[in-house]
C-alpha cells in the first residue's frame, strides 16, 4: 500500500517545514513539496504537524508484580499506545531470582508473540548476577537484539542486586557493547521507612509517599553514576522524579561520563498533594512517587539543558480492585499508573503550548532521543527517507478532555480525569499501514514486530 500525506508542518528533531511525505510498503519513499506520485491513499494533512511516532522506552505490559498481573497485556496496551500516537515500546523482561536469562525471555515472548499491535523490543532486568548469566549477556546482545540492561537497587529479595553484582553486570555489558540502566532508589533505607511506618499504624497512601524521600533517589542515583563512571559502561537512569537524582547526572557531566536519564510525563505535571486524598490516592502509587512542585521545574530545566534526554511513561497500570489490595496498608498497593495513551498529548498541551519545550524538542524526547540511544536510528525516531514509515499526524489545535470513560488502556480510572488539553493525535501510521484514523484502529493485534536493536556505543 501506498500513501501520500499532503501539505504537513514536517517537524524532527531539528528540522520544521511544510511538504508531502510519500511512503511506499513500510518506509518512506520520498518528502518534498507538491510531489506528483499517484497513491493509494492520499491524507491532507493541512494544518496539522507531521511528526515522527512516539517510542516510549519504559512499559510494563502483562507483568507480574506484587501478587497480581498489569492490567494492560500486549494486546491492549500496544493499541492503546497507537491512539496515542506512540507507534513502539520497550518493554522489561523480568528475570527470576534463581532462573536464566533466557528463561525470562521465554515467558515473555510467550506474553508479546503475535498480540502486539506496535513494533516492541525488550530490556533485560538482570535480577541475579552469576557466572551463568553473565554467559548469556552475549548472546542477548548479538543474537537477540536486546542491547539494553535493567538493574534494580530496591525490592530486596525479588528484584534487587548488590553493588557487587552491579559492577560485575557493568563490567560484562560494556565488553559486549550493552548498556545498563537502573531503577535508582536506595532500598534498605526504603524498607526500614515502610517498616517504621507501619508500625506507627501509620497505613494511608501518603506512607508510601514518605516511604521514598528525595534522598533515597539521590543517594542511589549518585551510587549507581559512580559505579558507571568506574567500569566505562553507558548508562541511563529510568524514571528521574526529582531535583536530587537530575543533579547527579548534571554532577557526572563535568567528566564527560556516558550518562543519560529519563523521566514520566506524570513526574513532570503531577505533584504528591494526591496522596493526601485517603485512599483515593491510590490510584498515583508509584515507585519512585510523585514529588514537589520544586522538582517539576527542575525536571522541566533539566530537558531544555539537555540533562533529561527522554520522557516516558513507566506504563504499569492496575485496576481499582487491584489497588484495593492495599486498602488496609499502603505497601501491599500495587505500583504503577497507567499512562501510555497520554504521554504525547499532555507533553504537547503542558510542554509546548505553555511554552516550556519547543516542538523539536518534543520530537527529540518523545522520539529520536530514545531510538539513538537504545540503537534504533534512523530506523526508528525521525521522518526520513528509508525510516520506517512510523508517523504521526498532530492537530494542535484541537481541544479535547482525557477521561477513563474514552481512553483505550484497560483500566477502570485515569490518572488524568478532567484534564482538558490542546492538542489531538488525528491519525497514525505504523510502518506504512494506516494503524489509527477517525479514532478507529485499523491493525489487529500481532502487526506489531518486534525489533532487534544495535549495540549501544553510548553516543547520540
Amino acid at each position: 500500500m501506498s500513501v501520500l500525506i499532503k501539505n504537513g508542518r514536517i517537524v524532527t528533531a531539528d528540522e520544521d517545514f511544510v511538504a508531502d511525505v510519500f511512503v511506499e510498503g513500510e518506509i518512506v519513499s520520498l518528502i518534498g513539496k507538491n510531489l506528483q506520485v499517484k497513491a493509494d491513499k492520499t491524507i491532507d494533512a493541512t494544518g496539522k504537524l507531521v511528526m515522527p511516532g512516539g517510542i516510549d522506552p519504559h512499559v510494563h505490559l502483562d507483568m507480574p508484580f506484587m501478587g497480581t498481573f498489569s492490567s494492560d497485556n500486549y494486546a491492549t496496551g500496544t493499541s492503546a499506545a497507537l491512539f496515542g500516537g506512540t507507534t513502539m515500546v520497550i518493554d522489561f523482561v523480568l528475570q527470576k531470582q534463581g532462573k536464566s536469562l533466557y528463561h525470562a525471555l521465554e515467558e515473555w515472548q510467550g506474553r508479546s508473540n503475535g498480540k502486539a499491535a506496535c513494533d516492541y523490543s525488550f530490556h533485560m532486568a538482570v535480577t541475579d548476577f552469576n557466572e551463568s548469566t553473565k554467559a548469556e549477556i552475549t548472546k542477548m546482545v548479538n543474537d537477540e537484539g536486546i542491547t539494553s540492561f535493567k538493574t534494580f537497587m530496591a525490592y530486596k529479595g525479588a528484584l534487587m542486586i548488590d553493588d557487587r553484582q552491579m559492577v560485575g553486570l557493568m563490567q560484562e555489558v560494556k565488553k559486549q557493547g550493552g548498556m545498563v540502566t537502573v531503577h535508582a532508589t536506595n532500598g534498605d533505607m526504603i524498607d526500614f521507612l515502610v517498616a517504621k511506618h507501619r508500625a506507627e499504624g501509620k497505613l494511608a497512601p501518603l506512607y508510601h509517599y514518605l516511604s521514598q524521600p528525595e534522598i533515597t533517589e539521590a543517594e542511589a542515583s549518585g551510587r549507581f553514576s559512580d559505579m558507571a563512571y568506574y567500569t566505562g559502561v553507558p548508562a541511563y537512569i529510568v524514571h528521574m522524579t526529582c531535583e536530587g537524582a537530575l543533579n547527579q547526572v548534571r554532577r557526572v557531566a563535568a567528566r564527560n561520563q556516558k550518562m543519560y536519564g529519563e523521566t514520566c510525563i506524570q513526574y513532570l505535571i503531577l505533584d504528591a498533594s494526591l496522596y493526601e486524598q485517603n485512599f483515593e490516592g491510590a490510584k498515583w502509587v508509584m515507585s519512585p512517587p510523585l514529588r514537589q512542585k520544586k522538582d517539576q521545574e527542575a525536571l522541566w530545566g533539566g530537558i531544555n539543558q539537555g540533562s533529561v534526554q527522554v520522557v516516558a511513561t513507566d506504563h504499569c497500570p492496575f485496576k481499582w480492585e487491584q489497588k484495593l489490595m492495599g486498602k488496609d496498608d499502603f505497601s501491599k498497593i500495587p505500583n504503577g499508573a497507567p499512562g501510555i495513551e497520554h504521554r504525547m498529548e499532555l507533553l504537547f498541551s503542558e510542554g509546548v503550548n505553555k511554552g516550556r519545550i519547543s516542538l523539536n524538542k518534543f520530537v527529540e524526547i518523545t522520539s529520536t532521543n530514545a531510538a539513538k540511544i537504545f540503537g534504533m536510528f534512523p530506523k526508528k525516531g525521525c521522518v526520513a527517507v528509508g525510516s520506517d514509515a512510523d508517523i504521526m499526524i498532530f492537530d494542535p489545535n484541537e481541544e479535547h478532555t482525557l477521561s477513563a470513560k474514552t481512553h483505550h488502556m484497560n483500566v477502570d480510572y485515569s490518572g488524568y480525569e478532567g484534564w482538558k488539553l490542546k492538542g489531538k493525535v488525528k491519525s497514525v501510521l505504523m510502518r506504512g499501514q494506516v494503524a489509527i484514523e477517525n479514532n478507529q484502529i485499523n491493525v489487529k493485534p500481532g502487526y506489531g514486530k518486534f525489533v532487534k536493536r544495535n549495540k549501544i556505543n553510548g553516543i547520540i
